[in-house]
């Protein structure tokens, strides 16, 4: 069994209580027999454990361990940040190694969990592209920059790091997107990581079995690295009204994210968000329809239920009859079951009401149900209360039309593919203007064979954090940030993020060797004020 306590300063502690996580695949099985079993274990009751049913535990954490768990990453960062980032670097080669040599028990872990093989496998692999050595020299040259010379002093601009990052993971994805903490320890930071109650068992595993070893044989303090498991309200409420903590690393719906910033800024802490998104997918008269319909399904990943998927596509009338036919094809070939099924993407939709809602407004204004939207088990029986929806798409004609309504304007989370057909003639103009308008930003997608709307798309659409041309929407490649966007996605300083990065400020240092401080600035003043040599005449001195 999988059990992990309360982990500050280096050290396991009891908790509260225990959290026990039920294994998915059995709970859409035998609700009552597990959440009776786990009922029961978390009354206290001694039972024998039935790992057939129960994943594994994690100890809720008490207030007072949150605070020393910030007391600790703040006393222990200052040592951890004059190691030299080669060695703090060798942890995320490190993770790099562990991911792929422990894929199996991390993709059995993320099924345990509830998420359908295929899911797992993409956001496995999404983790060990932002852990690729190609990632991590990049982070290193972001990081230290080469030393120059000018005027006569050696020049150099650093990045420090903030201090302590405090991470709240999402509840929906949390195992792989905690990774983004394991990043910010590299830069120097040290670490404070929540794992949700609703689901710790992941999260405790990423750190206790992998990030916490690796620390301990680079021989770094303690204290750098510290695991609570508490309410999230509560726990961000401790880190907003503590000294201890600069950065707030923050999942989770926009709304309550736009309001944490404010709140962030007025406590003089960084705020780092990674909230909704409402992804577009722009595809062309001549795009590659069979492909691009491909890429669209990725829609329907986890049901819809992740950030980045595609929500909408604005699909040109002269590809539209061929696509929709394609989609509606593959979209009706997608079906619920356990998650250990390795052909399913779907998983239980948490917001099944909004779903219905948004379907009739859309119904309502004249759209068309092309397929799906039907409530179904897990074995794809229809049933009114059922926990799955089968993937639906939708078709609106006109852009105006589509921007009145909520399922074009708001992040869907759940499985519905919207797609506008703009009235012809077809202006690019207005396609990007309609992606720009979205007040979300994470990613958007495109695709053609003419260079002409590439380098147009690429060069005009401001909206979101990545750009994917002819590609997978939800693909994450080396290099390149898979988190971050602008909008109501990252909040007023959002952007592309490199976790590394983004929990460290930029330093500009100047060393004069050997000069005089009354010839340092005052005759370099003059001299770059008028001219070193002297052809414009500067005041007398």
């Amino acid at each position: 069994m999988h059990s992990y306590e309360v982990w500050v300063a280096g050290a396991a502690e009891p908790g509260t209580r225990w959290v026990y996580w039920p294994r998915v695949g059995q709970l859409l099985r035998e609700p009552f027999e597990v959440l009776a079993l786990k009922a029961r274990l978390e009354r206290g009751e001694d039972l024998p454990y039935d790992d057939r049913l129960l994943a594994g535990r994690v100890a809720m954490s008490t207030p007072e361990q949150g605070l020393r768990a910030l007391a600790a990453a703040r006393a222990a960062q200052p040592g951890w940040a004059r190691v030299p980032l080669d060695d703090r670097l060798e942890l995320l080669h490190g993770i790099h190694r562990a991911v792929t040599e422990r894929y199996a028990e991390l993709k059995a872990l993320l099924v345990a969990e509830g998420h359908p093989v295929r899911l797992a496998d993409w956001e496995l692999a999404s983790v060990a592209a932002g852990f690729h050595p190609d990632s991590v020299a990049d982070f290193a040259a972001q990081l230290r920059q080469p030393e120059r010379t000018a005027a006569g002093r050696r020049i150099r601009m650093v990045r420090k790091p903030d201090g302590v990052v405090c991470l709240s993971p999402p509840r929906n994805a949390p195992t792989s997107n905690s990774f983004y903490g394991a990043m910010t320890l590299a830069a120097g930071n040290g670490l404070v990581v929540n794992a949700p109650p609703t689901a710790p068992l992941g999260v405790s595993f990423v750190y206790r079995e992998i990030v916490a070893p690796l620390l301990e044989r680079l021989g770094a303090p303690p204290g750098i690295l510290n695991v609570v498991s508490a309410h999230a309200r509560a726990v961000v409420r401790q880190w907003l009204d503590s000294p201890d903590c600069d950065d707030v690393v923050f999942f989770g719906g926009s709304e309550h994210g736009l309001k944490l910033e404010r709140e962030c800024v007025a406590a003089g802490k960084k705020p780092v968000l990674e909230l909704s998104g409402n992804d577009g997918v722009l595809v062309w008269a001549d795009a590659e329809t069979d492909l691009a319909v491909r890429a669209l399904c990725e829609r329907y990943y986890g049901s819809g239920q992740i950030c980045m998927t595609p929500k909408f596509a604005i699909v040109h009338p002269e590809a539209a009859d061929r696509l929709l036919k394609e989609l509606v094809e593959r979209a009706r070939g997608i079906r619920p079951a356990s998650p250990e099924d390795p052909d399913t993407v779907l998983s239980p939709v948490v917001k099944r009401a909004e779903f219905s809602e948004f379907l009739d407004e859309v119904l309502a204004a004249g759209g068309e149900l092309l397929c799906g939207g039907e409530f179904v088990d897990v074995d794809d029986v229809p049933a009114g209360e059922g926990p799955f929806i089968r993937p639906a798409v939708v078709r609106v004609d006109g852009l105006a039309a589509a921007a009145r309504l909520r399922a074009f304007r708001e992040e869907t989370f759940f499985p519905l593919l919207c797609v506008v057909v703009p009235e012809a003639p077809v202006s690019l103009d207005d396609a990007i203007g309609f992606l720009n308008a979205n007040r979300y930003g994470l990613r958007n997608s495109l695709w053609t064979q003419d260079e002409r709307v590439v380098d147009r798309f690429c060069g005009e659409v401001v909206n979101g954090g990545m750009l994917k041309v002819n590609d997978s929407h939800i693909g994450c490649l080396p290099v390149l940030p898979c988190n971050g966007g602008t909008g109501a996605t990252g909040g007023i300083f959002g952007e592309a993020n490199q976790p590394a990065v983004r929990t460290t400020h930029l330093q500009s240092i100047a060393v004069a060797t050997p000069v005089r401080p009354r010839e340092a600035v005052f005759d370099h003043a003059a001299d770059v004020m008028w001219g070193a040599a002297g052809a414009v005449a500067g005041p007398a001195r």
